[in-house]
C-alpha cells in the first residue's frame, strides 16, 4: 500500500513540475504542444511496446508443447494471481534474467531467458515469474509510459527553452539565465522522479510476487543469484537496446557509486532484506 501511494505521490510531483515549468517556458500552449508530443511518442510505444521489445531481445513464444514444464508453471501461477494466461516467451542468453510486457492484462507477454533457466531452481523460477506477473497485475507498463510521457514533455520543454527562451505569464521573453537553469534542470528533476517511481513499482511487484507464489523467500534466493551471475555475463541484447533494461527484474546495466539515484532498481540488499523479512512475518516491510 505504501508504494502505491508513494507512486501516486510521485506523479503527482513529475505532473505538478510539467505544469509549473511549462508555464514558465512557453506558456500555456507551449505546454499543450510539448505534452500532445510526448503522448503521441509514447501511445505509440505503449500500444507496441510488447512487439517491440520481444523483437528486440529476439524472444521465441513458446507453449505446452515447446517447452511444458515453464509454460505450466506460469499458467498456473497466472491462474493463482487472478489473470487470463500471456504469452510466454524464451529468449537465447545466457545471462540470467526476465521481464514482463503488454498493454494490459489481456495483452500480456512475460520472458525468460535461458541463463535463468539453468542457474535458478524450479521454486526460484517460480518466484521471479510471479514477480513478473505481479507487473501485469499492477498495470506497471502503463503507469511506467504515463512517467515517460511527463518526463518526455518537460525534456521538450526544455528543448524549446533552450532554443527559444522562456516567456512570462504576460507573453514577454523571460530571463536568459533563468530559462537555461530551467531547461538543464527541469529534465534532470524529472528523470530522478519517474526512477523513483520505477523503484516504487519493483518494490510493489516483489510484494505481489511474492503473494501470488506464497513464497517470499523463494524470490529473495533468485534475486541473489541473478546479481551475483548477472555481473559475470553479459545481456548482448540489452546492451544493444539499453532503454529495455529497466523492463529487466534486474537492470544487467546498472553501475554503483551515485548511480543508485539514477538507477529504475532498488539495492539488491534491500529487495531481499524485505522479502525475508516478509517470509518470517507474513508482513511486507514499508
Amino acid at each position: 500500500m505504501f508504494n502505491w501511494f508513494k507512486t501516486a505521490i510521485l506523479m503527482a510531483g513529475i505532473t505538478a513540475l510539467f505544469i509549473v515549468v511549462g508555464g514558465m517556458i512557453g506558456g500555456e500552449q507551449g505546454m499543450l504542444m510539448a505534452l500532445l508530443l510526448a503522448f503521441g511518442m509514447n501511445f505509440f510505444s505503449y500500444w507496441f511496446s510488447d512487439k517491440m521489445v520481444l523483437s528486440m531481445m529476439n524472444a521465441r513464444e513458446v507453449d505446452e508443447v515447446t517447452a511444458p514444464h515453464f509454460y505450466r508453471m506460469v499458467k498456473e501461477l497466472a491462474g493463482k494471481a487472478g489473470l487470463p494466461m500471456p504469452k510466454v516467451y524464451l529468449i537465447e542468453e545466457d545471462a540470467p534474467n526476465a521481464f514482463a510486457t503488454g498493454r494490459n492484462p489481456e495483452n500480456a507477454a512475460v520472458a525468460a531467458t535461458t541463463g535463468i533457466l539453468r542457474i535458478l531452481s524450479e521454486r526460484e523460477i517460480r518466484g521471479v515469474m510471479a514477480h513478473e506477473l505481479a507487473h501485469v497485475k499492477h498495470r506497471d507498463i502503463l503507469i511506467s509510459t504515463i512517467s515517460a510521457t511527463m518526463a518526455g514533455a518537460l525534456s521538450a520543454l526544455a528543448n524549446f527553452a533552450m532554443f527559444f527562451g522562456g516567456r512570462d505569464s504576460e507573453g514577454r521573453p523571460s530571463n536568459p539565465i533563468a530559462s537555461i537553469l530551467v531547461a538543464i534542470l527541469a529534465p534532470l528533476a524529472a528523470s530522478l522522479i519517474q526512477m523513483a517511481i520505477s523503484r516504487a513499482r519493483e518494490y510493489e511487484a516483489d510484494r505481489g510476487g511474492a503473494e501470488i507464489s506464497g513464497d517470499p523467500e523463494s524470490l529473495a534466493v533468485a534475486l541473489e543469484k541473478i546479481h551475483r551471475y548477472a555481473t559475470d555475463r553479459s545481456f548482448n541484447a540489452v546492451e544493444n537496446h539499453p532503454e529495455t533494461a529497466q523492463m529487466m527484474i534486474m537492470n544487467p546495466l546498472s553501475g554503483g557509486g551515485l548511480s543508485g539515484l539514477f538507477s529504475t532498481h532498488p539495492p539488491t540488499d534491500d529487495r531481499v532484506s524485505r522479502l525475508m523479512e516478509m517470509a518470517r512475518t507474513g508482513t511486507y516491510p514499508v
